[in-house]
């Protein structure tokens, strides 16, 4: 997806630049000649440098992804980018600045970033092969049809492991191929659950008339009722290129069916950006003195620890430790029976804490960790998620997003037990309400709501 490649390709800006400012810096250390207390030199030397850079950068932004799977295609590319730098360099040396830099200290630090460039890309490109290999923090992509179209795409898939997929093979009613074969398309279901698959590409002719129409609006109805994401890959990449605004990866055409705000690299930094500051802010003159009393309170009140853990599934569907302050006596039923009005299970102290949500606050750790946000859907337990996943449409939907402390369907007194299928179904209208239009000044709104609001529980309804 575009997202994840214009993702990387901003990371690997800012991580150049990095490189290149500690060489710049280091040589000027250690060289006689050079003051790093002269700031007007040190000035134009940084700015030349990295606006030298990031514009030999940016001349080479549609090669950052590789269709050969070895380093030395990777130190090749280095090597480009690394002649445009110093050709451009040389040419603001000439033309722009108002006396000439110094030609060694520029080629020290030059190729002093061209040996860390190399050094740090290759422990970069053994780590993202051992993670990809290892399938860890990776999304498990499958590619629908066996043509030459999903032939590159999987070559742009394994020979790119910043990206973050890692390729499960083919689906395709061809059954005789040399790679990976996962089944047929009519078992599309079934091959999603045996594989894990995050993300599906199918490669689809958008001239075959009402047939490609139908077979794509099945595959994505499968796709949102088990929460997988979805592209077409259209096989027609001529006639569709500089036609539509659609998205890419590499040179290839992408078009997003199910697309939302937040697969906007910008704006999903301006959301983590918020989250960040707004969950430091909140631990730092909050959490780091209520801490201690709420803790030494869960202890007074009842045995146990002051932590309740639990597994609940977060963006992607993947499964993560959600933490909150222990509300409820220790039971072997909290993993399978929801917390209802009277229930005996929570404690005295418990129900203040449920009733000012005081018990989420431990939660803020999670979004520090970027395991949730700070507004999203809210993260529910593993047998919810399997239970109403197979009885309500686009359940999974949900997890599209990273999960909240509070949502538009909390604020909107959509919480609680869940005693009626509709309840849950209501939930989930809100939670993609809020995916499918989000806007940074909407998630003001519901925690504005969220501290100062009064909401009235509607799950009877």
């Amino acid at each position: 997806m575009k997202s994840r490649e214009t993702e990387l390709l901003y990371t690997y800006l800012a991580f150049d630049l990095f490189l290149l400012n500690l060489s710049l810096g280091f040589v000027a250390w250690i060289d006689l000649d050079i003051s790093l207390r002269d700031i007007r030199l040190m000035s134009t030397y940084i700015l030349h440098g990295n606006l030298a850079w990031v514009i030999s950068y940016l001349a080479f932004t549609k090669r950052n992804l590789f269709l050969r799977d070895s380093f030395a295609n990777r130190i090749w590319r280095i090597s480009k980018r690394q002649v445009v730098f110093i050709i451009v360099a040389a040419s603001f040396n000439l033309l722009f600045v108002p006396f000439h830099l110094s030609q060694l200290f520029f080629w020290k630090y030059a190729l002093l970033f061209y040996f860390l460039k190399i050094v740090a890309y290759w422990l970069i490109y053994r780590y993202l092969k051992f993670k990809r290999g290892k399938r860890f923090n990776t999304l498990h992509a499958a590619i629908i049809g066996h043509n030459d179209t999903g032939l590159l795409l999987q070559q742009i898939i394994t020979s790119n492991p910043g990206l973050g997929y890692s390729f499960s093979g083919f689906i395709s009613s061809k059954e005789n191929i040399e790679e990976e074969y996962l089944g047929h398309p009519d078992d599309l279901e079934e091959l999603i659950d045996k594989h894990d698959i995050n993300i599906i590409y199918y490669t689809i002719s958008f001239f075959n008339g009402g047939n490609a129409e139908k077979k794509g609006k099945e595959v994505l109805k499968i796709c949102n009722r088990k929460g997988v994401r979805l592209n077409f890959i259209p096989t027609n990449q001529l006639w569709f290129r500089n036609r539509f605004n659609t998205e890419s990866i590499g040179n290839m055409v992408v078009i997003n069916p199910q697309e939302i705000p937040l697969d906007s690299v910008g704006l999903r930094v301006q959301k983590r950006i918020f989250d960040l500051v707004f969950s430091l802010t909140l631990c730092i003159f909050l959490f780091s003195w209520l801490f201690p009393i709420i803790a030494l309170l869960i202890k007074l009140d009842s045995r146990g620890p002051v932590f309740f853990v639990q597994e609940r599934t977060g963006i992607n569907n993947k499964t993560f430790k959600c933490l909150k302050f222990r509300s409820m006596k220790v039971n072997n039923e909290a993993n399978d029976k929801q917390a209802t009005a009277n229930d005996d299970r929570i404690t005295r102290l418990g129900r203040l804490m449920r009733r000012t949500n005081i018990d989420e606050l431990p939660q803020f750790l999670n979004v520090l960790s970027g395991q949730m946000s700070v507004v999203g859907p809210r993260p529910h337990m593993l047998k919810h998620t399997e239970e109403y996943s197979s009885l309500i449409d686009n359940y999974l939907v949900r997890h599209y997003v990273k999960p909240g402390i509070t949502g538009w369907a909390q604020v909107k007194g959509l919480r609680g037990e869940t005693k009626k299928l509709s309840a849950m179904e209501n939930r989930v209208k809100a939670d993609m309400e809020y995916i499918e239009n989000w806007r940074f000044a909407w998630d003001m709104k519901i925690i504005w709501q969220t501290v100062f609001g009064r909401h009235a529980y509607k799950n009877a309804a």
